[in-house]
């Protein structure tokens, strides 16, 4: 079992910019950002593997979030720049263990292991 714990959500302005970090505390393969607001279901935000290459962004978001990775040190990050209301939303780290060629950000199923997630609201 590998826990996994966000940091860095909190209320910023349109336009803004935050950055979430999620740090496990065992060996992760996969790792993506997923995202939910009340009422609607969980959406893949972007994904990275092991070695930080094969990396995928949901399309609302391309130009604006960048996932990166410390393998070394089990950390993941995602920057947000130009933040917009839409983007407000409970953001959540999802992680798995096992090899494989490529991480995604449709399939959550392939990630057994979640962390409680970082509350991140954009507004005026």
């Amino acid at each position: 079992q590998v826990q996994l714990v966000e940091s860095g959500g909190d209320l910023v302005q349109p336009g803004g910019s935050l950055r979430l970090t999620c740090t496990a505390d065992g060996f992760t393969w996969n790792v993506g950002w997923f995202r939910q607001v009340p009422g609607k279901e969980r959406e893949g935000v972007a994904c990275v593997r092991h070695n930080g290459a094969g990396i995928k962004y949901v399309d609302s978001v391309k130009g604006r979030f960048t996932i990166s990775r410390d393998p070394d040190k089990d950390v993941v990050w995602l920057q947000m720049n130009n933040l917009k209301s839409e983007d407000t939303a409970v953001y959540y780290c999802a992680a798995s263990p096992i090899y494989s060629v490529a991480c995604t950000i449709e399939n959550q199923a392939e990630y057994p292991y979640w962390g409680q997630g970082t509350q991140v609201t954009v507004s005026s």
